[in-house]
């Protein structure tokens, strides 16, 4: 665990989860990310309390901020739901855009017994806006790396998003296309290309502003 803790002080904690486990599951005997970190505060001799502000899903890896008290909490939902606290994403895709930059705005919708999103029309009932910005860092003929920023924060959004607008994640199995796992077994790319690598927020205590990133070099070594 003291591998993957980026920063801590007395109220917050930055994490880089890596790729496999959980941010936080109810499934009995599954390992997730919030009890390793409630079980390394014990410990320490210190409160459990670890408040999740947001997640990654399961297959990928990157940084994370978690809370050790309420108010702490509380203060870093609001930073992430007034867009103060920012979080940036390096994506591998499938195929190049025509553009060097752009948005995507849709709505989707969670499939609970599947666990699964999709874009769906507007108008669907339960469908929730979705919106990104991306821009090009680096392509070769079939592939490219995108940096990724999310304005809102849906089930598997940037995995669905991308896959509907015909760039599907390398290593994504379950939104890809038969090109992109194509594309995955070329390069040997077994998960999710995709990886939180950077974080920006206020600090809540002091008011200080914070950057934390993660280098993403294993992005590159396929071009």
């Amino acid at each position: 665990m003291d591998k993957m803790i980026v920063y801590e002080d007395n109220v917050l904690l930055v994490v880089h989860k890596p790729v496999g486990i959980a941010t936080e599951t109810a499934r009995v005997g599954q390992a997730d990310l919030v009890s390793e970190l409630k079980n390394y505060r014990k410990r320490k001799g210190e409160d459990t309390y670890i408040g999740v502000v947001h997640r990654l899903d399961q297959p990928v890896e990157g940084l994370l901020v978690f809370a050790k008290d309420g108010k702490t909490a509380k203060k870093l939902s609001d930073e992430l739901s007034e867009g103060l606290l920012n979080k940036k994403y390096a994506a591998l895709v499938a195929g190049v855009p025509q553009t060097t930059e752009g948005e995507l705005t849709d709505y989707l919708w969670k499939d609970g017994r599947t666990n699964l999103s999709r874009v769906v029309p507007r108008e669907t009932k339960g469908a929730k806006k979705a919106s990104l910005r991306w821009r090009m860092l680096q392509h070769s003929d079939a592939v490219s790396l995108l940096e990724i920023e999310l304005y809102t924060g849906r089930h598997h959004q940037i995995r669905v998003q991308m896959a509907h607008a015909g760039f599907p994640l390398l290593g994504d199995f379950k939104y890809g296309s038969e090109p992109s796992k194509e594309l995955s077994n070329r390069f040997a790319v077994n998960s999710t290309a995709l990886l939180a690598y950077n974080i920006r927020l206020t600090h809540p205590s002091t008011g200080k502003e914070m950057n934390f990133s993660l280098n993403y070099d294993k992005f590159t070594r396929i071009f």
